[in-house]
C-alpha cells in the first residue's frame, strides 16, 4: 500500500476527548507508515498532550486574528472565521508547492470542507463528533419536545450557522461518526444529508495505560495520597455535570455505613480535567464546584502541573490548614499531566466516575476500562456502547435512562457482558452505586478488571481506530481528484460569504439591542 500524505485540521489542540482522538488517530496512522501534519488555530505548549509538543507529531499552530469569543459571546461565528483563516494558510502552502497532500482529515468543524475540495481538488474525510447545532443550548436533550426554545434573537443568529454546518458537512467525501448514538442523532439532525456516517470509535493507546506511575515525578507528588480515591476525568464545563460526582460523593460520605468504617471515612474524590482560564464556562464551573464542596462541609485543594493556572483563581486554592493533597477530601486538578493521569488510573484509585448526560462518546469510560478500574457512568449516550453489550451494527435508540450493574458472575471470557455501572444522573442513585463499588471484593474487582481490559482492547484499541480511519481515507483517495473551482464550488463560496455576512449582521443586531445572551 502506498503511504498517504494526510493533513489534519482541528480547531483547538488542547486537552480533551476530541483532542485525544486527534492525537491518537495521527499516531496510529503514523505507525501504519503514513505522513501526518496537524493544523490548528490554537496550541498552547503548557496545555496540550505531550505528543504534540515533544516532536512525536508535527503540529502547525496558525494563530488567527480573531478571538475565541467577544465578551463570552459569538463563539460559533468566530470559530467559523478562525477556521477559514486556518484554511487560507493551508491553501497558500499548497499553492506555493510547499506542502502536498493526498487527503484531508477534518474534525469537529466542517466550515472548511467545500473550500478545501474546490480549491485543491483533494478529497476530504470529515469526523463528526456531534452536530454543533444541538450543543448550542448546553446539554443535549434527545427528545425534541423537551428541548428549551431559545430566544428569537438567538434563533436568528443561529439559523445561518446551523444551515452552514449542514451544507458544508454534506460536501465531505466520507463522513465518520464516533458512536452509533452520534450517528443516529446525525441522521435525525441533518435530513438533507443522504450519507450514512461510518462508525469509527475513538481508540486508546494501551501502552500509555500499562506503564507504572512515576511516584518521583513532582506533578505526581503534588496529588499523591494513601487514601482510597474516586476519580473523575472531564473538562471543567457545566455540560459535563461534574456536580453530580461531588453531590454523590458527599451523600456517600454521609451514609451511616461509611461513617462507621474507618477505611471508608478516608475516601477522597479527585476531579481532574482540562481548565482554560480564558473560558468563562471553565471559571464558573470551578467556582460552583468549590461552593458545593464547602456546602457539604468537605475540605478541598486545587492543584495543577501548570503553576500559572493557580494564579488569579476565582476561589481560594484550599480550605484546609495544610496544602497536602492527602489532607483534602476533594482535589480539583486543573489540566492534569500525563504522569498524573497514569497515577490517577492506578491504585489507590478504586473507581472512575463519568458524569455527562447524552455524551456522544466519552473517552473517560474507555480509559477506566483500560486501567481495569470499575466505571460508573450516566446510562445515556455513548457510554451505553462502551460499557454495555450493544452491537455496533444496531441503531436502536434507548427509550429511557439505563439503570444496571455488571453481572459479576458471568463467564470470564464473556466480552458481551456489561463491565461498568450505568445509572441515571441522580445523586442518590449514584451514591448507592458508589457504595456498592467501594465494597467490591478483591475477586469481583479482579473479574471486572479482566473483562473491562478485554472489551477495551477488542473494541477501542488505537490500531482498531487507525485501521478504521485509514479505510475511510483510502476510500476518499480512490475516488480521484475533485473538480477545482467549478460552478458548485463558486456557489458554495458565495453562499458561505453570505452566511458569514448574515451572521455578522445578526451579531451587530443583537449587540445593538442591548440584550445579553451567552452563545
Amino acid at each position: 500500500m502506498t503511504p498517504m500524505r494526510i493533513a489534519f485540521l482541528h480547531p483547538d489542540l488542547g486537552i480533551g476527548g476530541a483532542e485525544r482522538l486527534v492525537v491518537d488517530t495521527a499516531l496510529g496512522l503514523q505507525n501504519l507508515g503514513h505522513t501526518v501534519d496537524i493544523y490548528t488555530s490554537h496550541h498552547d505548549p503548557n496545555r496540550c498532550f505531550e505528543e504534540t509538543r515533544d516532536g512525536t507529531l508535527k503540529v502547525y499552530n496558525v494563530v488567527p486574528p480573531f478571538p475565541r469569543h467577544i465578551q463570552g459571546k459569538f463563539h460559533i461565528l468566530l470559530a467559523h472565521l478562525r477556521q477559514l483563516h486556518l484554511t487560507r494558510r493551508i491553501l497558500k502552502l499548497i499553492q506555493d508547492k510547499k506542502k502536498t497532500y493526498d487527503v484531508f482529515f477534518v474534525d469537529q468543524l466542517s466550515t472548511c470542507v467545500p473550500f478545501l475540495r474546490s480549491f485543491t481538488g483533494i478529497r476530504v474525510v470529515f469526523y463528526c463528533h456531534f452536530p454543533d447545532k444541538l450543543l448550542a443550548n448546553g446539554v443535549f436533550i434527545e427528545d425534541p419536545e423537551q428541548r428549551p426554545n431559545p430566544p428569537l434573537l438567538k434563533q436568528i443568529y443561529r439559523y445561518p450557522m446551523d444551515w452552514w454546518e449542514e451544507a458544508t458537512t454534506r460536501q465531505a467525501d466520507v463522513i465518520l461518526s464516533n458512536s452509533r448514538f452520534s450517528r443516529r442523532v446525525f441522521k435525525a439532525s441533518f435530513p438533507s444529508i443522504e450519507t450514512v456516517p461510518r462508525v469509527v470509535y475513538p481508540g486508546i493507546n494501551f501502552q500509555a495505560y500499562e506503564t507504572k506511575a512515576n511516584l518521583s515525578d513532582p506533578t505526581v507528588e503534588a496529588i499523591a495520597s494513601s487514601r482510597p480515591t474516586l476519580v473523575s476525568l472531564n473538562r471543567f464545563e457545566q455540560k459535563k455535570n461534574l456536580a453530580l460526582a461531588a453531590h454523590a460523593f458527599a451523600k456517600l460520605r454521609q451514609r451511616e455505613e461509611v461513617k462507621a468504617s474507618a477505611e471508608l471515612r478516608r475516601l477522597r474524590l479527585v476531579i481532574a480535567g482540562g481548565y482554560d482560564p480564558r473560558l468563562t464556562d471553565n471559571v464558573q464551573t470551578l467556582s460552583s464546584l468549590v461552593s458545593l464542596i464547602k456546602a457539604a462541609s468537605l475540605t478541598y485543594k486545587i492543584a495543577s502541573p501548570t503553576l500559572s493556572l493557580l494564579d488569579n483563581l476565582p476561589v481560594p486554592i484550599a480550605n484546609l490548614s495544610s496544602t497536602k493533597s492527602d489532607d483534602a477530601d476533594v482535589v480539583l486538578l486543573l489540566s492534569f499531566s500525563t504522569p498524573q493521569r497514569t497515577y490517577l488510573l492506578s491504585p489507590p484509585s478504586i473507581a472512575l466516575l463519568y458524569t455527562p448526560t447524552n455524551e456522544h462518546f466519552g473517552i473517560g469510560p474507555v480509559e477506566g476500562m483500560c486501567a481495569g478500574l470499575p466505571v460508573l457512568a450516566v446510562g445515556e449516550g455513548g457510554p451505553v456502547e462502551s460499557l454495555g453489550p450493544i452491537s455496533i451494527n444496531s441503531d436502536l435508540p434507548s427509550t429511557s435512562s439505563i439503570n444496571c450493574s455488571p453481572d459479576l458472575h458471568a463467564m470470564e471470557d464473556d466480552l458481551d457482558g456489561a463491565v461498568g455501572w450505568l445509572k441515571p444522573a441522580e445523586s442518590d442513585i449514584w451514591a448507592s452505586a458508589l457504595y456498592e463499588i467501594v465494597n467490591l471484593s478483591e475477586n469481583d474487582r479482579a473479574r471486572i478488571a479482566e473483562r473491562a481490559k478485554a472489551r477495551a482492547k477488542r473494541m477501542f484499541g488505537m490500531d482498531v481506530m487507525a485501521r478504521g480511519v485509514e479505510g475511510a481515507l483510502k476510500d476518499a483517495v480512490s475516488r480521484g481528484p475533485c473538480a477545482r473551482i467549478d460552478v458548485e464550488g463558486i456557489a458554495w463560496l458565495i453562499l458561505g460569504l453570505l452566511a458569514v455576512a448574515l451572521g455578522v449582521w445578526s451579531t451587530f443586531f443583537q449587540v445593538g439591542s442591548g440584550t445579553k445572551y451567552n452563545y
